[in-house]
C-alpha cells in the first residue's frame, strides 16, 4: 500500500465487473481513506482535514477528468505544432489537479474565473473537449463558435479565460459580490498564477474583497515561474497563501487532488458562510513552456521536468493510490484511458475538419442588448451590423 493510504473499506454497493463489462476480481474496496500533506495556515485557528476519503465512485470520476484534460492538451499541443491552432496556446499539462480538485468541492451556483491557461477549467466547467478543442481552431463548433480562441472561453458559470495579466482578480471579485448583491451564499474562485501575484490590482482586490467581506476565493496557482522566470527571482515573499496580509490564506499541495479538493471545500464553507474572502496557493507545476513558443528549458533543466514528472505526477500519483486502495483494478484504468483517447481523438478530427463562422457573425453576440448603435452618427460595426443569432445565456 503505498505512503497515504490509511485504509479501504470493502462493500457491495457497487455493479458487478461482469456488469461493468470488465474482467471480475474477488473482492474491491467502496471507499478509502487517505493522508494527505498537511496546509500551511495563515490567519486561521484551524484548517482542513488531512485524512480524506475517497469513494470508489468519485475516484473514477476525478481519475477520468484528470486523464481527459491531459490528453486534451497533449492534443491541442500537436495541432498547434501542426499549425492548425494559431496565435497564443498556454497547456495546463501538470496542474490538472488543480482544475479537478477545486472543481469537486464546487456548487452548482458557484462560479469561476481563471487566467489565460484556461482549457483543463473550460472541460471541467462542463464544455465538451470538441466545444473546447474546436474553439482552439477557431470553428464554429467551439463553445465561443471560435470567436474566442485559446484564452477567451466561457461557459455557464465560468467567466473565461482571460488575456490581460492578473485582469481576472478584480473581475473576479466582482463576480462574488453579485452573488452577495443578490442574497446567495455562493461564491466565486479566481484563479492566477505566481507571475501575475505581483500585480497592483490583485493587491487593491484583496483590500476591496475584506472590507466588504466579498465571498471571493483567491487561487494562485504556484507552478514556480511567471512566464522564464523562477517565483523566487521575482517576488520578495513566495509565500503566496500569506500576500492577503489581513486576508485568510491557506497552503495546499496542488499535485494532490483530494488535498485541493478538501481545501476547496474549506474555502467555500469559509465563503458562504460569511466570514469574507480567503487565498488559496496551490503548488503545482507545468510540464509545458509558458506557452507553446517557450520551450521551457532555458529556465529550467530537463531533468527538472522529468523529476516532476516521475515523482510528482497529479495523475499518476492518483492512479497508484486508487489502485493500491483497490478502488480500481487495471482493467478499468485501462477501459477508462481507452475511452478517453477514442473521445480525444474523434473530438481532433471533427475540430480540425469543421468549419469556421461566416463573416457576417464576427460581430454577433456582442452584448445581450445593444444600447448604443451609432457614435457621432456612425455605427460601431460599421459595415458589419450587431446581431443575436439566440436567446441570451445567463454565465
Amino acid at each position: 500500500m503505498l505512503p497515504g493510504c490509511v485504509r479501504a473499506v470493502c462493500k457491495k454497493a457497487f455493479p458487478s465487473k461482469k456488469a461493468l463489462g470488465l474482467a471480475s476480481s474477488n473482492s474491491y474496496a467502496t471507499e478509502a481513506t487517505f493522508e494527505t500533506k498537511p496546509f500551511r495556515l495563515h490567519k486561521l485557528e484551524e484548517g482542513p482535514a488531512t485524512t480524506v476519503t475517497l469513494t470508489k465512485e468519485d475516484a473514477i470520476k476525478y481519475y477520468t477528468q484528470l486523464h481527459m484534460i491531459r490528453r486534451m492538451e497533449t492534443s491541442a499541443g500537436n495541432l498547434y505544432k501542426e499549425k492548425i491552432i494559431r496565435g497564443f496556446c498556454h497547456l495546463y499539462s501538470g496542474q490538472e489537479a488543480v482544475a479537478v480538485g477545486i472543481h469537486a468541492a464546487l456548487r452548482p451556483h458557484d462560479s469561476v474565473i481563471t487566467g489565460y491557461r484556461a482549457h483543463g477549467w473550460t472541460y471541467i466547467m462542463g464544455v465538451p473537449p470538441l466545444g473546447v478543442l474546436a474553439e482552439l481552431t477557431g470553428r464554429q463548433s467551439g463553445c465561443a463558435k471560435g470567436k474566442g480562441g485559446s484564452m477567451h472561453m466561457y461557459t455557464k458559470n465560468f467567466y473565461g479565460g482571460n488575456g490581460i495579466v492578473g485582469a481576472q482578480v478584480p473581475l473576479g471579485a466582482g463576480i462574488a459580490l453579485a452573488a452577495k448583491y443578490k442574497g446567495t451564499d455562493g461564491v466565486c474562485v479566481a484563479l492566477y498564477g505566481d507571475g501575475a501575484a505581483n500585480q497592483g490590482q490583485v493587491f487593491e482586490t484583496y483590500n476591496m474583497a475584506k472590507l466588504w467581506d466579498i465571498p471571493c476565493i483567491f487561487v494562485c496557482e504556484n507552478n514556480g515561474y511567471g512566464m522564464g522566470t523562477r517565483a523566487d527571482r521575482a517576488a520578495a515573499s513566495t509565500a503566496f497563501y500569506t500576500r492577503g496580509d489581513f486576508v485568510p490564506g491557506l497552503w495546499i499541495d496542488g499535485m494532490d487532488v483530494l488535498a485541493v479538493r478538501e481545501g476547496a471545500h474549506f474555502a467555500v464553507n469559509h465563503c458562504a458562510s460569511g466570514k469574507g474572502p480567503i487565498v488559496l496557493e496551490v503548488a503545482t507545476y507545468r510540464y509545458s513552456g509558458h506557452s507553446m513558443s517557450d520551450p521551457g528549458t532555458s529556465y529550467r533543466t530537463r531533468e527538472e521536468v522529468q523529476e516532476v514528472r516521475q515523482t510528482r505526477d497529479p495523475i499518476t500519483s492518483f492512479k497508484e493510490k486508487i489502485l493500491s486502495a483497490n478502488l480500481v483494478d487495471a482493467d478499468e484504468i485501462k477501459k477508462i484511458e481507452l475511452e478517453i483517447r477514442h473521445e480525444v481523438d474523434e473530438a481532433t478530427k471533427k475540430a480540425k475538419a469543421d468549419k469556421e463562422i461566416g463573416a457576417d457573425e464576427l460581430s454577433a453576440d456582442i452584448y445581450a442588448e445593444e444600447l448604443v448603435k451609432t457614435v457621432k452618427g456612425v455605427s460601431i460595426f460599421s459595415p458589419l451590423q450587431h446581431k443575436r443569432l439566440g436567446p441570451a445565456v445567463n454565465i
